[in-house]
């Protein structure tokens, strides 16, 4: 059996496994252009009522962008906060480096029901203080959410990190570069593809999350997952699965952009 023919198992596991995991996304494309009012595959007559809806219905448009509000703070605020991390540990190289990395990444061990109810108690006892940065607000969600989200940035970046040549480092040191000069001329610019990766990973995190969001807000703040949760809960809304199409449709173009800019990075200068 020649090399050729040993992959071609391979490509035929693969593709079943990514048909499996793809189609039950796949099934709610023709649910999304229903001409009922309820969910339901169409009976031969194909509607663009419920796409109408969402450009037609202020609740929707609302939640799309107090979404991406939310989403943006947070890919801003915790990709900050976990490169800077992430370059301390690698700078210092301390024996207390497990310690506070295990600290960082105590969120992710921690079920998200316990930490949203933690975040609850948090978020009302700032509200008696400073109504604007708690309870049901834009930045106390926001706050949230960077709390849950930058152990997994920190994860990104130290794998980034892990795979840094040390040697530039001491290299810009000796060349008489300062700590400033080393870290945003040398460094960060080698560590670009993860801090996009963590800034990406930040922002889709934040964008999806509902169970924190659940509980830190009320009647203020309506994100874009818990009008989809409101929707299937209260009266089914085909709108439902028509937002998720175009969910779908913006991660598969995100996705293949990723895949060309890595694509032309890796190209050979020339060619």
């Amino acid at each position: 059996m020649n090399a050729h023919e040993s992959r071609a198992p391979s490509r035929l596991l693969a593709a079943m496994a990514m048909i499996f995991m793809v189609f039950p996304l796949l099934a709610v494309i023709p649910v999304s252009f229903t001409s009922k009012r309820f969910l339901s595959m169409p009976d031969g007559h194909w509607s663009l009522r419920h796409y109408q809806a969402l450009v037609d219905s202020p609740e929707w448009l609302s939640a799309i962008g107090q979404s991406l509000a939310v989403a943006s703070i947070t890919c801003v605020v915790a990709s900050a906060l976990a490169v800077s991390f992430a370059l301390g540990i690698w700078y210092l190289r301390s024996r207390w480096a497990t310690l506070l990395i295990g600290l960082v990444l105590l969120p992710m061990a921690i079920p998200p029901m316990i930490s949203a109810m933690v975040l609850y108690f948090m978020e009302t006892t700032v509200s008696k203080y400073a109504p604007g940065l708690g309870y049901d607000t834009l930045v106390g969600l926001s706050i949230a959410h960077i709390v849950m989200v930058v152990p997994y940035g920190v994860v990104t970046m130290l794998v980034a990190l892990s795979q840094l040549d040390r040697r530039i480092e001491l290299a810009a040191r000796n060349l008489g570069a300062s700590l400033a000069q080393t870290t945003f001329m040398v460094v960060l610019p080698n560590l670009k593809l993860g801090v996009a990766s963590t800034a990406l990973l930040c922002f889709a995190l934040s964008w999806e999350e509902i169970a924190v969001t659940l509980f830190v807000t009320s009647t203020e703040v309506n994100t874009l997952p818990r009008q989809i949760w409101s929707g299937l809960r209260d009266n089914i809304d085909p709108a439902v699965a028509a937002i998720s199409v175009l969910l779908i449709a913006i991660t598969l173009l995100a996705l293949l952009g990723r895949m060309l800019a890595q694509r032309v990075a890796a190209k050979p200068a020339g060619h």
